[in-house]
Order: structure tokens, then C-alpha cells, then sequence
């Protein structure tokens, strides 16, 4: 089954591969500078005069996590913005008020100003999903989940290359310097920007009715509940995913590797990814050969069995394959999910629509640490892997049954295009 066909032949975004490539390297580069920190936040948490180590672990997530929850809050604004003022000038907006943002957390006096900084961040920032919205709206529908598997890979690169950079910079420079070099490297990432991604503001300002005007992105949709089933599977994926992260450590010491288990779980954390990065282009060539929502029932199928199977493991070593697995499995699965919805979008509304996908999977990040830590707490270890692989699996039946309607008999001639299998 053949999706519609609602953005413009590739002839007519000559810049595609280009603005690909300028995308990517983006992506990565500033996501490598947001994720710096990680390893050293703590340690600045000190230094900003917090004492006790209750105190320092509950203000180091509240800083880390307090950029999520503004960026999701705007990502819709911003995706909307994009559709009317052109994709590139919210990238430019996002990797300069970024890099401004990101320097200033090197002059801060206070934690409360620590936080004030990080919420401004998220506000400012989005440059990777900015990223993934343009490169959906402009790349030729027959390839757009593979150009979206290659972001994704762009951005998983970062968040693993990001701590590991953060761990012996500060020794180098200092810590509140490490900020000023996170701040120039997303500088790099607005030159190339701004001198490098080229777009054609006729083909991304498609034109609008005065009613289209008046009404929301929302209103614009024609399947709105396959779009609604997509954009929940982005956020199931990401509280699902994220659920296991601050468990796996202490699951490492349980199999039975005291010694060195947080590095061991950082091997292991780092192996998913991989697995991600590697899988990420390759399965989006095969989604848009097959259908995208049919590999994202295949993908959170297959993370499903997989999350059961971390949960019946009996040493690392074993942990370790299951991981690299799952990576496997789940690194097409947003790449899919987003060209899915960008064919039911229409073209002048395809950023904002984009922009609930991504707040939907900011939600997904925040909520996913939380409950698997509760979870954990009260049900023991394991049954954090169990309740992850429920709501794969429960998420990959979602879909199925979207694509099953979808596969139902044509409908009248002059009737609006289903959902792209």
C-alpha cells in the first residue's frame, strides 16, 4: 500500500542531501555539547555550595531534567513557526540561542540560577528535533526513513560520545570552562548552519487558505488517529526504554558483577546505542521499502520479547547480547514512527505536527526514569524488564491494529488516502 504523496518531488529540494549532511553533523555536534555535562554535573552541584549527597543527587536531576520539560513544552511552538518562517531560521534561532544558553551555565553563582539556565536552555534550544524536522520535510518520500535513520544515528553518536568527552575535559580546562567549549562547539554547528544549509523558502511555505490560517495544526490532519496512535508509540518507547537506564546498574551487581558494575553498566548502556547507530540507516532503507508502520510493529515486537529476555538473564555477559539486540531493534523505530506521520501530514504543517511528536517524546524521556525507578522499588529488579517489555508489546498491537485498518479494502474513488503501511 502506497502512502500519499504530500511533499514535493526530490527534484524540487536540490539541496536534500546536502542539508542531510549539514543536519546530521548538527545534531551531533550539539547534542555532544548538551550531553558534557552529564558526567561532571554533580560535581558542579557542589561547587555551587549544595552539601549533603541527598541534596546533590535530587538538585543534579532537577537541573539535568529541567531543560526537557521546557523543550517540550515549545517543541510544537517552534515546529509551527518552522512551517510559516522556513526550517532553516528555527535551526539557526536553536543552535545560537543554544550556544548563548549553554556558555552562560559557566558563570552561574547558585544552583537556583543553574536551573533558571537549564529551563532557558530547553527554550532556546531543539536543534536536533529542528534537524528531524527538516530533514523529513525535504528529503524524497521513498527515502525520507532512511535520511531519518541517518539523524537518528547522528544524535545517538552524540549522546554517547558526549559523556565519555565530559568525563576528562573538566581535568583539562575546568569546569566552568568545559561550558564555554560546549558553548563553541554548537557555535561551529550555527556557522555551518547558517553558511552551509540551503532551503528553498517557496517549496517549505506551501500556500494556505485563510481557513487553514485560522485553524490548528491539529485541524489539518485527516487521520488523526492513526497520527494519534504514532505519536503515543513515540512516547511508550521512550518511558519504556528509559525505564530500565537507572536500573541497569544496580541489575549488573545483582547478576553478580560487584566490582566496577557502574562501568560495566556504562559499557552496556553504550553497547545499546551502538547497536542503535549501527541499525538506525539500515532499517529505515528497509521501512521505506516495506512500509514504515509495518517495521514499527515488527521493531517494538521483536524490544518487546527482548525486554523479557533481560529479565530471565543469569550473568552480564548475556545481558550484554540482549542489549545489543534491543538496540538493534529499537534504532529504526523513531526514524519510522516520524516518516509515518510526516506522510499524513500536510505539507504546511508538517513542523508542527512534527513538534507534538517530539514534545510526546520528551514526555516519554522524563516519565520513563521515574516510574521505572518506582517500579523497581516496589516490585524488585526484574519486573522493571516485564512492565518494559509490556508496553512494547502493548504499543507494537497498537500499531497493528492501525495497520490492519489500514490494509482494509480501498475505498470509494474521491475518498482521502490511508495510512502508509
Amino acid at each position: 500500500m502506497t502512502a500519499p504523496t504530500l511533499e514535493t518531488p526530490a527534484a524540487e529540494h536540490p539541496y536534500w542531501r546536502r542539508n542531510l549532511v549539514v543536519a546530521t553533523a548538527g545534531a551531533f555536534t550539539t547534542i555532544v555539547a548538551m550531553t558534557l555535562l552529564v558526567p561532571f554535573l554533580p560535581v558542579f552541584v557542589r561547587e555551587l555550595g549544595v552539601e549533603s549527597d541527598a541534596a546533590v543527587v535530587r538538585w543534579s536531576g532537577i537541573a539535568y531534567g529541567a531543560c526537557f520539560l521546557t523543550a517540550a513544552l515549545t517543541a510544537p511552538l517552534w515546529g509551527r513557526l518552522g512551517d510559516r518562517f522556513g526550517r532553516k531560521s528555527m535551526l539557526v534561532r536553536a543552535s545560537l540561542g543554544m550556544s548563548v544558553a549553554i556558555s552562560l551555565l559557566g558563570f552561574v553563582q547558585t544552583v537556583d540560577q543553574l536551573v533558571a539556565v537549564r529551563l532557558l536552555v530547553g527554550v532556546l534550544g531543539g536543534y536536533a528535533s529542528g534537524a528531524t524536522i527538516l530533514v523529513a520535510a525535504q528529503t524524497p518520500s521513498d527515502r525520507s526513513a532512511w535520511a531519518l535513520g541517518i539523524v537518528s544515528s547522528g544524535v545517538l553518536a552524540g549522546n554517547v560520545v558526549g559523556p565519555l568527552v565530559g568525563g576528562f575535559v573538566p581535568a583539562w580546562v575546568g569546569v566552568r570552562p568545559t561550558f564555554l567549549v560546549a558553548g563553541g562547539l554548537i557555535f561551529l554547528a550555527f556557522l555551518a548552519t547558517l553558511f552551509l544549509l540551503r532551503e528553498d523558502r517557496q517549496v517549505t511555505r506551501a500556500p494556505r487558505t485563510r481557513e487553514r490560517r485560522r485553524s490548528g495544526v491539529w485541524a489539518q490532519v485527516d487521520h488523526r488517529g492513526a497520527v494519534l496512535v504514532l505519536l503515543a508509540t513515540s512516547s511508550l518507547l521512550l518511558l519504556a526504554t528509559m525505564s530500565i537506564e537507572p536500573v541497569v546498574t544496580v541489575y549488573v551487581s545483582d547478576l553478580g558483577q560487584r566490582t566496577h558494575a557502574a562501568g560495566v553498566a556504562g559499557i552496556l548502556l553504550a553497547l545499546t546505542s551502538v547497536g542503535s547507530i549501527l541499525a538506525a540507516p539500515r532499517v529505515g532503507r528497509f521501512a521505506d521499502r516495506v512500509g514504515h508502520v509495518r517495521v514499527v510493529v515488527g521493531c517494538l515486537l521483536a524490544a518487546g520479547l527482548l525486554a523479557f529476555v533481560q529479565a530471565v538473564v543469569t550473568n552480564v555477559v548475556e545481558l550484554g547480547v540482549a542489549r545489543v539486540l534491543l538496540g538493534v531493534s529499537l534504532g529504526g523505530l523513531l526514524p519510522s514512527v516520524t516518516a509515518a506521520v510526516r506522510h499524513l501530514a500536510p505539507p504546511d504543517a508538517v513542523g508542527g505536527l512534527l513538534g507534538y511528536g517530539v514534545s510526546a517524546q520528551y514526555v516519554g524521556q522524563v516519565a520513563g526514569p521515574v516510574l521505572g525507578g518506582i517500579v523497581a522499588a516496589q516490585l524488585g529488579l526484574r519486573s522493571v524488564f516485564v512492565a518494559t517489555g509490556v508496553v512494547l508489546l502493548a504499543a507494537g498491537a497498537l500499531n497493528l491494529v492501525a495497520l490492519r485498518r489500514a490494509e482494509a479494502p480501498a475505498p470509494a474513488v474521491g475518498a482521502p488516502p490511508t495510512v502508509p503501511a
